[in-house]
């Protein structure tokens, strides 16, 4: 048996008049003379033209769709619309079959919560091959880029005794049996007889671990998974979800920003460069989508424009303070069209005032520095006017905000103090605190949920659409 060949390489083959082998799932069967096959390696399918009348007809009926089959023939120039090449087959072999009334994933058009609920098999079907091939090429890119630049790729630890951003919201790691959970003689639970000796919970991020890497080797930076057990249903939420999070000793918050804005500008290029078919076809299935949408709802780009947008323009940097005067002065806060008024400095913005300033005001993707150190977290390197603090959001179109980061809080007594003003204990990051007391020095880093990039290069709605398998509240299945 000649070599099993990818059906991407077959249609994009020179070659014509050769003998292949190709493998892989039925999409459709057409009079009995014609399958789509697919393999996964691109959207595209190739035909496979069967020999009617000299095939078994018991072999015939098992060609269904869902099937696995292995088919050997000659490539040749096809004459069909749509396609250069096509296999005429003189061998087929069935090699998985399929149950055509069982099977859910017909050739038919299925809405995404049916395909969310049947997450085993949607791979199979073109929008998500697209968008996890795109997923694969942007996760590729990230390590390309940081690798090029001499960063170190730090394991940070997914059980972890801290909680970095003091939110609370954490899932607890035990090895207690749940019905007998011991407890200590004020009635409180003896974490000192669990697995760990004592309160242990999956990592909501890598930064602080990050941080104490950054202090010996520099640039190094985490891509891993992060758990959230916050309660939310909504479209940009999960509570299994990826993060990247570079740190860099000896960066302040400009080079974080540059940083930053060349590494989004890499991964982007970098995926429509090596995922061009597949783009293509995300852009024509949101561009079918938002017809669909009444007209003030509707997108002013389309996925690919936006895309390009995001590589052609420089970033627009500006202060929060100078953001909070655009916004208040804005059409929609005058006419009261924002959800969330702008009434003045301190407001938490929201993904509308974020889209705002990138889609109508800058039309260009947006930077932001120096919050409120109210709204912000604890690590951030105080400003001067004792009201702001050192940090960055970048701002996408459609999602607003896509990378958080700061520059970080060098000086021990500074950290200290903020730390104390909100709660967190600093005897149980003593090791934290030691970085600033053993040769500390001025350094930043950000994050970027790796699937908040998915979802705005595939141009998908849902952010369980850009994982493999989601899990949110009530739901962990597959």
């Amino acid at each position: 048996m000649s070599q099993r060949t990818k059906i991407k390489a077959l249609l994009q083959s020179q070659q014509t008049e050769i003998d292949v082998t190709v493998k892989g799932w039925v999409r459709a069967f057409r009079s009995n003379r014609f399958i789509a096959l697919n393999d996964g390696s691109t959207n595209n399918n190739i035909q496979i033209v069967v020999d009617f009348e000299n095939t078994d007809p018991a072999l015939l009926k098992r060609i269904t769709v869902g099937a696995a089959l292995s088919v050997q023939g000659k490539l040749i120039a096809s004459l069909g619309k749509g396609q250069t090449v096509e296999v005429v087959a003189s061998d087929i072999e069935i090699l998985g079959d399929s149950d055509p009334e069982k099977y859910p994933i017909q050739p038919k058009k299925h809405s995404l919560e049916f395909l969310r609920e049947h997450a085993h098999l949607r791979f199979r079907t073109s929008t998500f091959g697209a968008i996890f091939r795109v997923r694969n090429s942007l996760a590729f890119a990230v390590h390309q880029f940081f690798q090029e630049r001499g960063f170190v790729y730090l394991h940070t630890p997914v059980i972890t005794a801290s909680d970095a951003e003091g939110a609370g919201e954490t899932f607890h790691v035990t090895n207690f049996d749940l019905d007998n959970i011991p407890k200590t003689e004020t009635g409180e639970i003896d974490f000192k007889q669990d697995f760990f000796g004592r309160a242990t919970n999956l990592t909501v991020s890598g930064q602080l671990e990050g941080e104490l890497g950054a202090m010996a080797l520099s640039d190094i930076y985490t891509f891993g998974p992060t758990f959230r057990a916050e309660n939310s249903n909504t479209t940009r939420h999960l509570a299994e979800f990826w993060m990247i999070e570079p740190e860099v000793a000896f960066n302040d918050l400009v080079d974080n920003m540059d940083l930053a804005e060349d590494m989004l500008k890499y991964v982007i290029k970098y995926a429509l460069d090596k995922n061009a078919d597949d783009i293509e076809f995300l852009t024509q299935r949101l561009t079918e989508e938002e017809k669909t949408k009444p007209q003030n709802e509707r997108s002013e780009m389309t996925l690919l424009e936006k895309l390009q947008f995001c590589l052609n323009n420089d970033f627009e940097r500006l202060t929060y303070t100078e953001a909070i005067d655009i916004l208040k002065e804005s059409t929609p806060n005058k006419k009261k069209k924002f959800v969330y008024p702008i009434e003045g400095w301190g407001t938490d913005l929201q993904s509308e005032h974020e889209r705002y300033l990138v889609e109508k005001h800058f039309k260009k993707p947006v930077i932001l520095t120096d919050y409120p150190k109210e709204i912000k977290a604890f690590y951030m390197r105080q400003n001067d006017d004792g009201k702001t603090v050192r940090a960055m959001d970048i701002l996408f179109p459609g999602i607003g905000e896509i990378v958080g980061g700061s520059q970080r809080e060098e000086r021990l007594d500074k950290l200290e103090q903020r730390m104390n003003e909100m709660g967190i204990p600093t005897e149980e990051l003593w090791w934290y605190l030691d970085t600033r007391r053993f040769g500390s020095c001025p350094h930043a880093g950000f994050g970027l949920g790796f699937e908040r990039l998915v979802l705005f290069v595939t141009g998908m709605g849902n952010i369980r659409d850009v994982i493999p398998f989601p899990r949110f509240p009530k739901n962990a299945e597959f």
